[in-house]
């Protein structure tokens, strides 16, 4: 009596793709899609991303005015850069700011946010600029500033032995400060690429595939299992 062995049917219908001999889906996938995916991932995100960034973002115009110190007869080249570094310490308080809004227009917040002083080391000279979306207001808050700036001095110079004078003033800028979509686009590109690199460097390292690896039967198992003939 003979037996027939059972056939098995495969169940009908549309099959997916099938995977490669031995491998498992996940490998099949890593192999696909390969590590540095990520990186140029990050570059080409960190990219439109700076890039949309710099062309959504009004632009911001900077203007600058120029104060020097001059001494008097009294006075001394060392005693005025001295005070010229003082100067530049108070150009953003309450009480220089409480009368440039006058002249400038603008609250005295506006003003502290957009108002910032810097000195030299070398030249008693303090260089009050500021920051806005529009040229001719940026130019005339950095003027009144100055101006506030150098009547306040000016009130004290009998003991300071030191004055105050506007050595320029703040012109309208033609140009903006910010930076253009093309610099936001190219910093948000490094961004972006740091970011995968990060990623791929604290990934889980890949292990061998348990199917990959192939079963081959040592010599001694493999003279057992044709056994005596």
């Amino acid at each position: 009596m003979t037996e027939n062995p059972t056939r098995q049917h495969r169940p009908s219908g549309p099959s997916g793709p099938s995977l490669p001999s031995g491998l498992t889906r996940a490998a099949f996938a890593r192999r696909v899609v390969p590590p540095w995916s990520l990186l140029a991932a990050g570059v080409l995100l960190g990219g439109a991303l700076g890039g949309a960034y710099g062309v959504l973002k009004p632009p911001t115009y900077t203007a600058t005015s120029y104060v020097i110190a001059v001494p008097t007869e009294k006075s001394d080249p060392a005693s005025a850069l001295g005070f010229a570094q003082a100067y530049g310490r108070v150009a953003t308080q309450l009480a220089v700011l409480g009368d440039a809004q006058v002249w400038a227009g603008v609250p005295v917040k506006t003003l502290e946010q957009s108002v910032q002083t810097a000195t030299s080391p070398d030249a008693p000279m303090v260089a009050v600029s500021a920051t806005s979306s529009r040229p001719d207001l940026a130019a005339d808050m950095a003027n009144a500033v100055a101006r506030a700036l150098t009547r306040h001095a000016n009130d004290t110079k009998s003991s300071t032995h030191v004055e105050l004078q506007q050595f320029s003033r703040a012109p309208k800028p033609t140009t903006a400060s910010s930076p253009s979509p093309k610099v936001t686009g190219l910093v948000g590109a490094s961004a972006g690429g740091l970011l995968g690199g990060l990623v791929l460097l604290v990934r889980p390292r890949r292990t061998a595939d348990p199917a990959l690896q192939a079963s081959v039967p040592s010599p001694a198992t493999a003279a057992d299992g044709h056994g005596p003939r």
